[in-house]
Order: structure tokens, then sequence, then C-alpha cells
């Protein structure tokens, strides 16, 4: 994690990002990332994005209006979770249910997006960006479930699976190509912290101005400073961690195939003497009494 003159995204979103002044760089990002002009009308406060800033999680969580009223949740997180599937799909059931009042009509239900930007790699794949969305398709005639004319004219869209929540994953981590197009210009500036002159996707100009971390206050760069160092800190835990576990692992290994080993050895042994038994004319009983061998294994010895 090399020094940058820029603020990571994930601090920036705790402090910086919640401004209507920055709504701007948000607005790119969205916008590149679900290929739609994207307006930010608000950020909004939930249970889920009141973090404190020195969350020892380090997990930043953003939950923001647009201008057609749809909900978008915007997730960093740093540190490996198992059931971080599970997460995204309580996150976006939770911001469902805080955004409707009790009694309203289910048509008030809000349309909600899932934005995951993740340092760790997230299942198993290929790609540094996935897109999950719902699909109704027949099981016979295998066509999708359209809305009909009267719910495309009050929904504005089209398809059944349009009204329920779609899911964005960022393997931030996974990137190691050369930044092609808009959307990778914004992955590599979350991976690197580093936004090249000549970018062309939305929002990052204006990152590249506005998270620069000498505009900060003195008290706004310490904090940032204590940040940074106990992201250090968690990731090298992690670390050592991971090679004290994979250490003990390798030596239990070596134990266990010590013993198997020896096991293998001594099972070899009995063989030999049952078999040299066997020649003698020793009754399979007697040989099977005297090595410990099965009478099946003993009949079975050439």
């Amino acid at each position: 994690m090399g020094k940058s003159n820029l603020v990571r995204f994930d601090w920036a979103a705790k402090r910086l990002l919640r401004n209507k002044s920055n709504f701007v760089v948000l607005e790119g990002f969205l916008s590149v990332l679900l290929e739609d002009k994207i307006r930010i009308e608000r950020i909004l406060e939930s249970e889920g994005n009141q973090q404190k800033f020195d969350d020892k999680f380090n997990r930043v969580d953003m939950l923001a209006e647009n201008s057609k009223g749809e909900l978008v949740i915007i997730e960093v997180q740093n540190n490996r979770e198992l059931d971080y599937f599970h997460r995204m799909l309580y996150g976006t059931s939770k911001a469902i249910t805080e955004y409707i009042n009790q009694g309203d009509p289910y048509a008030n239900v809000k349309k909600v997006y899932s934005v995951n930007i993740v340092y760790f790699d997230l299942g198993q794949g290929d790609d540094y960006v996935y897109h999950g969305h719902t699909e109704f398709r027949g099981v016979h005639t295998k066509d999708v479930l359209r809305l009909s004319v009267q719910q495309q004219e009050q929904f504005v869209c089209h398809d059944a699976g349009d009204l329920f929540p779609e899911y964005y994953v960022l393997r931030v981590d996974e990137f190691d190509k050369l930044a092609k197009t808009p959307l990778d210009e914004w992955i590599l500036f979350l991976k690197t912290g580093e936004i090249a002159e000549n970018v062309t996707a939305s929002g990052l100009r204006e990152a590249r101005e506005r998270l620069r971390v000498d505009k900060l206050s003195d008290a706004e760069q310490k904090e940032y400073e204590r940040h940074m160092e106990a992201l250090r800190y968690q990731r090298s835990v992690i670390q050592t961690g991971w090679i004290e576990g994979k250490a003990e692992g390798k030596a239990e290994g070596i134990k266990e195939g010590k013993i198997e080993g020896m096991k293998e050895g001594m099972k070899e042994g009995k063989v030999e003497v049952a078999r040299s038994l066997k020649q003698m004319g020793l009754s399979v009983e007697k040989i099977a009494i005297a090595t410990g061998l099965s009478i099946d294994d003993i009949e079975h010895l050439e």
C-alpha cells in the first residue's frame, strides 16, 4: 500500500463524499458502474451506515437516494468475511423495510442497488466486477416475464426482475490490467489511490482535485493518518495469522504424515510376517492372532 497524495475511497466516503459539494464524485462513479446518468439527491442515515469513524472493522456503508427515488448502498469492506454475501442480502432487505412507511402500498417499495467494494478475494471467479440481478424466465418457454403495459407505465421499467434489488461486487485486488475503460479507471483508483492526468471516467477528475490529502485540515490529516495506520495494522495481523496458520497446518501435516508412514510401515511388516507364517503352514486363525491382521486379509495373501 504505497503512499498517495489522495485519500483512500473508504475514508473519503466516511468524511468527504457525504458533503453535497462532493456528490459529483459519487455521481460519476455510479454513472460509470450502473451505465446510467445518476444524480444523488441526498445521503440517508440508516442503522447500517451510522458507523463511527474509528470503526475497528474499517467497514464503510453509505446509503444514498438518487433523483429517481432509488436507493444506492455503497459498502467498502477491507476484511475477509465468509458470510459477506448474506450481509449483502440483509443490507438490501433492511434498506427496503426502513424506507417504506407502515400501511404504504407495496408500489412504494424502492428499487435498491447494492454496490460492494471489497479488498479480498470474495467467492471464486475470474472477473473483478460482477453484476447480479433477478430474472424471471419461463421453465418451459424460456421467455422472460415482462410487466404489463400498465405496470410499465407506472414503474417505468420493462421486466418483472427490474423491480428487484441489483448487486455489484468489485473485487478490487483482482484487478491487474491496464485501465482501458472508464470503469477500469475507477477500479485502478480504488486499488492504488492514484488518478492519471489523462483519465476520462466521469467523476475522477473531480476526485483528483477534491480528495487531495493536502486539502484536509490538520485535524482531518491526523485522523486520516490514524485510519491508514489502523488499516496497515489490521492487514499485518491478518497476514500474520494466515502465515502462522499455514505453518501450523504444515507442521501438523508433516506430523500426520510421519504417523501415517509409521502406520503404513507397521502394516507392511505384519503382512510380510503373515506371508512367511502362511508359507510355513500355520493356520489362518493363528496368523491373525500373531499379527493382528484380519482373516480376510490373510486369506488373500499370495
